[in-house]
């Protein structure tokens, strides 16, 4: 089922992905930066039943991308606690990955009060903002993902052939999670055949990467400690490189508060981490500690 929420700028689509029994608890999934809220279906299963899954488009991706704006992190904020309102929620526990943590753990930085717990997947710790352009900088660290949106398609077969050629999600597709994989890329296209592209909003895209990689609300967040947090980390990267985005290194530099629950997430990498059996289990884990 997907609902219509209104937003400041139109219409925010958010999938209910899992369905808990009466007085479940409420997590709201956050994807990557241009991701979409299928990217959650794997933990979904891992879930359906003891939780209610709510996994919004966020404003510019997928079923979510008439949004006019505004852009940037306090946007999807304040979306976060929009849907809340919708469904008459007073907290949840928010479970972001990548980008999606960020937005997490600035959500319960603004509005403690709505947020139970915090379950962040590769993503919410923040280090010092690189210099350069932005579009250059995100290049660096997300690579193909961030290609693609310039780029057209003959059908859904030759997006599929795309990311085949990704050392990070390539191997997936052939993996038993397979199908589950193929319907989150898949969601993200919009067009016609010969014109299919991605539906990610290119300036939402920018706006947001500013925010994750300089804007001090969002890199100081998880700092505050008020909301308790579990922190999930891939051991490899976006490309399916050894050094992952976290490892304990960093994390230790970070100077978290106590209040936030380190868990190594094993050797995946930064997006098998949402399918792969081992990592969905730790991440249900995760949540069900979390209640």
């Amino acid at each position: 089922m997907t609902l219509g929420v209104a937003v400041d700028g139109g219409t925010l689509a958010v999938h209910e992905l899992g369905h808990g029994g009466a007085g479940s608890p409420v997590v709201m999934a956050l994807h990557g930066i241009t991701a979409n809220a299928l990217a959650f279906g794997a933990v979904a299963q891992a879930l359906d039943g003891e939780v209610r899954m709510l996994a919004p488009d966020l404003r510019g991706r997928a079923d979510s991308r008439s949004i006019r704006g505004p852009w940037g992190l306090a946007a999807h904020a304040a979306d976060v606690i929009a849907v809340l309102d919708a469904v008459r929620v007073e907290k949840a526990i928010l479970l972001g990955h990548s980008m999606g943590a960020y937005v997490a753990a600035l959500t319960a930085y603004l509005h403690p009060s709505r947020v139970s717990s915090l379950v962040l997947v590769d993503g919410g710790v923040g280090f010092p903002a690189p210099s350069g352009d932005i579009d250059e900088a995100l290049e660096k660290v997300i690579g193909p993902a961030m290609t693609r949106l310039s780029m057209t398609f003959a059908d859904d077969s030759d997006y599929l052939d795309f990311w085949r050629e990704h050392p990070g999600i390539g191997p997936g597709l052939s993996a038993p999670y397979g199908d589950l994989l193929t319907a989150y890329l898949r969601h993200d296209l919009v067009g016609r055949d010969g014109e299919r592209r991605s539906s990610c909003v290119l300036d939402a895209v920018r706006a947001d990467g500013a925010d994750v990689l300089a804007d001090p609300a969002v890199l100081g967040a998880l700092h505050d400690g008020t909301v308790p947090a579990t922190l999930l980390y891939a051991a490899r990267g976006l490309q399916d490189e050894p050094q992952g985005l976290l490892d304990a290194d960093r994390i230790a530099a970070a100077d978290l508060p106590p209040t936030v629950r380190i868990l190594p997430a094993g050797g995946v990498n930064h997006y098998t981490v949402l399918f792969e059996p081992q990592a969905v289990r730790l991440i249900a884990y995760a949540v069900g500690t979390s209640v």
